[in-house]
């Protein structure tokens, strides 16, 4: 196409175009001006520059994936998506709106706008997700990780991915040891509880709170079946030693009839065996630390009061 004669056919920039982002410097290569292209971006025009050197062919608010497309763009062909931007190309939602991606630590390019760009030694091998470059799932996961700003996003996020089973604790433990170490106390931290089968945040904070009790272990999220081994329950807690459920119960049941029937059938199993249940709101273990830890320790003393039950907890291998 001449110069020029791009105008003739203004569809024709769409369809080369990805996601309706593209390049300069291929406009320039189908014809359109430096002029044209000045003319257009200015405010109030037909098109945006929303990266340097990167044109959006609309003008108007990027979705989360235009504004990935325009960083790898931006970043070059060595380019890959990392963090949260790679994970929503995973399926995992995200309402972070940077578009991270990784450069080889020999390129100079600096985040920009919406871009944020971290050079590194270990370029990963690239994993394409619709039609972008990612990095691998595991790798994503971590460096959205070692970017959270408190435990409890860094719990989310991590304690997400491994209920899906599309890592696991192995995986990323791994990959935290031979990354970055910048940013990863938090990391860390999740990790050990996620290895203890901890798997939400009320539950993190559950495992903290009994770790004060000084009561004996307290296993998560395990298999309690009866002396004929069917299945009873999956309490959050339970501490085998005296046969004692402990349950963190999410205000959301409440608006579901069905779960909140679940709750209670569950719950009357325990109990008609024996079991001694404690059921706590997540807000106490925030608001009222003291107040659960003694109820932890009064439920125990209960619990250790009556003959145990024939009921034990699934040992995973069996």
């Amino acid at each position: 196409m001449r110069r020029g004669e791009w105008g003739e056919d203004p569809e024709m920039l769409i369809r080369i175009a990805n996601r309706g982002i593209i390049a300069d410097a291929t406009l320039r290569r189908n014809g359109v001006s430096g002029s044209a292209i000045h003319q257009r971006c200015r405010p109030g025009g037909p098109w945006e520059r929303v990266l340097p050197g990167i044109i959006h062919l609309r003008n108007g608010r990027l979705s989360n994936r235009q504004r990935s497309v325009a960083a790898l763009m931006y970043g070059g062909d060595t380019a890959i998506l990392t963090g949260r931007a790679a994970l929503r190309e995973y399926g995992f939602e995200s309402a972070a709106h940077d578009a991270h991606i990784l450069l080889p630590a020999d390129q100079r390019i600096q985040s920009k706008g919406f871009v944020l760009v971290e050079r590194t030694h270990r370029m990963p091998e690239q994993v394409s997700r619709q039609g972008l470059r990612c990095a691998p799932l595991v790798r994503a996961v971590l460096d959205a990780a070692r970017r959270c700003t408190t435990l409890d996003a860094t719990r989310a996020l991590i304690a997400e991915v491994v209920q899906r089973r599309a890592v696991t604790v192995p995986e990323l433990s791994e990959e935290l040891e031979v990354g970055s170490g910048r940013g990863s106390a938090f990391p860390r931290t999740v990790l050990r509880e996620v290895a203890a089968n901890v798997h939400s945040v009320p539950e993190a904070h559950a495992r903290k709170l009994w770790l004060r009790s000084g009561l004996p272990e307290m296993v998560f999220n395990r298999d309690v079946v009866d002396a004929h081994g069917n299945f009873v329950a999956r309490p959050d807690g339970w501490i085998d030693e005296v046969a004692m459920a402990w349950e963190v119960d999410s205000l959301a049941w409440h608006l579901s009839p069905a779960d909140y029937k679940r709750t209670l059938e569950r719950r009357t199993r325990m109990q008609g065996l024996g079991i001694i249940v404690l059921a706590t709101a997540p807000s106490a273990l925030r608001d009222s630390p003291d107040r659960v830890v003694a109820e932890l320790v009064r439920h125990f003393e209960l619990a250790r009061s009556r003959p145990r039950p024939n009921v034990r907890v699934v040992i995973p291998g069996e």
